[in-house]
């Protein structure tokens, strides 16, 4: 018998650079947010600062935190949120509102001018307000039998406990104790876990995911977490995406259509700017007889016309329960629900060639095959939506290398305090 080699490599840590202290005047904000500097031949990335600052920090390699502000810059202002700089949920409280706008466009400007598109087509920014976000993530941790729950630090697991947050909801600031209470029912052994909650238009829906949850319960655990459930009015309870009790349908309206959302599903940030969205679509799809709703989720924009729709997306639950509103709504056209990977099985221009409109809304990353096969079609207009201007400008130089001519581009704000930012475009065949 062979002797069992006892002695394994242990992997190698990754050798830490060394920590180093300068003075540095901000130049730039990059586009997640974080301002720059140049320091010798590197280009330092320092959160929380803004262009003119004076800072003192410490960095390793091109990443700093800041030390010390020796004097502000004239576009630094005074965060609205106490937790701001602890926790990591915003990046941008601290700049002014002017400068925000202009930064949160050039973050759109900017990425189209990589692929050569004229920055002159991008219209003013369309801004959402604060306290609108309908859904959140919280990280829950039990400790010496105290329940804290917030959002992480930046880059860190470090918790932050809130008690309110500025970009959410009225209702979802008003659920925080709520969910505590929810939190401290839970088994002894789920130390570490998420809860998630959307506030739905006929109530609270609460799904609790992490690997120290534990979907087979019973007896006198599931009995707290169902009471407390039913003592708040949770229209919905679930542990992942196993509802464990449901008092009432959880429902999204799209457009007047009633959706009964899944534990979960994607919905757009918040109303006000899903309604941004649908203003800026719906003109350009008014007079088509056949539209194709590419990445439809439960429908964001399968129902803001009376015209026949095919709507496709690869999440099963999310096409279904798009599928049961569009059966229940009372429709002239229908609006027919298809599950399918666009991204290795994408609608080809065969598919295509009978729809007057596409309307194209992949996830962050965008979706390079589905787009390739878009420009070689001849729907007369397309309408990209897109939360990541990187991902959009790349689809976008495909469709104009296939003959598509972009008219405008319109950034929303809906993630506000956020890096991120949405848009629209439209795209005209010729």
């Amino acid at each position: 018998m062979a002797r069992q080699n006892n002695n394994k490599q242990r992997p190698r840590r990754k050798k830490q650079l060394p920590e180093h202290v300068a003075s540095v005047t901000i130049e730039t904000l990059g586009h997640r947010g974080d301002g720059i500097a140049g320091l010798a031949d590197q280009r330092i990335h320092i959160p929380y600062t803004v262009p003119g600052d004076e800072v003192k920090i410490r960095y390793r390699g091109d990443r700093g935190r800041l030390e010390k502000l020796i004097a502000p810059g004239p576009d630094r202002t005074q965060p609205p949120c106490p937790y701001y700089g602890k926790c990591g949920g915003c990046s941008v409280q601290h700049i002014t509102s002017e400068f925000y706008k202009r930064w949160k466009c050039e973050t759109v400007t900017t990425a189209l001018e990589r692929v050569g598109i004229a920055r002159s087509i991008v219209a003013p920014m369309i801004s959402c307000p604060p306290n609108t976000r309908r859904r959140a993530q919280f990280a829950v941790r039990k400790t010496k039998g105290q329940i804290h729950l917030g959002f992480f630090e930046r880059g860190s697991i470090m918790l932050v406990n809130i008690d309110a947050c500025l970009v959410l909801s009225p209702g979802l600031n008003a659920a925080i104790p709520t969910l505590k209470a929810l939190a401290a029912a839970t088994p002894e052994n789920w130390q570490k876990f998420n809860i998630m909650v959307t506030q739905c238009d006929n109530g609270l829906d609460v799904s609790m995911t992490g690997s120290d949850v534990d979907e087979d319960l019973f007896g006198a655990a599931l009995s707290r977490l169902i009471d407390v459930a039913r003592d708040h009015e949770f229209i919905r309870l679930s542990i992942g995406d196993l509802p464990i009790v449901v008092f009432s349908e959880p429902v999204i309206s799209l457009s007047g259509v009633d959706i009964p959302i899944p534990p979960g599903v994607f919905l757009q940030a918040s109303r006000e700017g899903e309604q941004a969205l649908v203003d800026l679509v719906k003109p350009h799809i008014a007079k088509a007889k056949r539209v194709a709703d590419l990445f439809s989720g439960c429908g964001t924009f399968s129902f803001i016309a009376d015209t026949e729709v095919h709507a496709f997306d690869i999440e099963g639950p999310a096409i279904e329960a798009l599928d049961i509103a569009a059966r229940r709504a009372d429709r002239h056209h229908p609006v027919k629900a298809h599950k399918r990977n666009l991204f290795e099985q994408p609608l080809v221009p065969d598919e295509l060639k009978d729809f007057d409109a596409v309307i194209f809304d992949p996830p962050r990353a965008g979706a390079s095959a589905q787009a390739k096969q878009l420009a070689s079609c001849e729907v007369p207009v397309i309408i990209g939506i897109s939360c990541n201007p990187a991902s959009f400008a790349r689809d976008a130089a495909k469709l104009i290398e296939g003959g598509y001519h972009l008219s405008h581009v319109t950034p929303v704000d809906q993630f506000v305090y956020a890096a991120h930012v949405e848009l629209v475009g439209v795209f005209r065949k010729g």
